[in-house]
């Protein structure tokens, strides 16, 4: 009898810890659906809040275009929620569409709707002369790759202040690193160019930017950034999801 009375007493304790273990489990899983749901919420709600971007800070007036806008959107807003950017407060958008002698490149705060940089910006020698019209991700090409890039470390080399990029697509820009596809300052780079010979100069590939400007944006956007340069011949890679 007392043998009986010992083993139901160890099943209902058996039985309690199981369902305490059960009910715990529960409870972490509810926790964790839930702080995965708040943050695809608040996700959503940044991604949103960038979209009115555009209109809030007069971006088409600037010159950027609403196409070059919109895929720039779509492609942070896949690079944020798979995790990559170690810096979602800047996007930097080089739109090559427009002619060298324009104002190109800008450098968004989209926390605080503020246009940080618009400057000029240099394509390949090989892309064109004013207008860029030819892209490739070819070694000795000397021409610029368009698409999606993460921003990583910065380096002083042949060219200066200097920083390295990692293109995202395949076939579109994936050997920047090979071609050493970086963001650096160059002279050329100037209104003094323009003044004499209607255009800047052009790099061999590198979206070269105004010495004076070179290290306040390269600090602004390393180490974790989106940056996307446009064509209107643009098309995201099969292996780079976005919309």
């Amino acid at each position: 009898m007392q043998l009986k009375n010992y083993l139901r007493l160890l099943g209902v304790c058996v039985l309690s810890v199981a369902f305490m273990s059960w009910t715990i489990n529960k409870i972490e899983s509810a926790k964790e659906e839930k702080t995965t749901s708040e943050q695809n919420t608040l996700n959503k709600k940044h991604v949103l809040s960038i979209k009115y971007v555009y209109d809030s800070l007069r971006l088409n007036v600037q010159g950027l275009s609403q196409e070059a806008f919109d895929y720039a959107v779509q492609g942070f807003q896949k690079l944020d929620e798979d995790g990559l950017l170690n810096n979602d407060s800047v996007l930097t958008i080089i739109d090559f569409d427009q002619p060298s002698y324009r104002k190109r490149l800008y450098v968004i705060d989209v926390k605080n709707f503020k246009v940080l940089f618009n400057t000029l910006v240099a394509h390949g020698r090989n892309t064109g002369k004013e207008i860029a019209q030819f892209f490739s991700n070819t070694n000795e090409s000397h021409k610029s790759s368009l698409g999606f890039y993460i921003t990583e470390d910065t380096y002083n080399g042949s060219k200066g202040f200097s920083l390295k990029l990692k293109g995202l697509e395949k076939g579109i820009n994936n050997n920047a690193y090979d071609r050493a596809i970086v963001m650096h300052g160059a002279n050329y780079v100037s209104e003094s160019f323009i003044n004499a010979q209607g255009y800047i100069g052009r790099s061999h590939g590198c979206p070269a930017v105004p010495v004076e400007l070179n290290k306040p944006i390269i600090q602004t956007i390393k180490n974790g950034s989106c940056l996307f340069i446009y064509n209107k011949t643009y098309r995201p890679s099969q292996d780079f999801h976005i919309g």
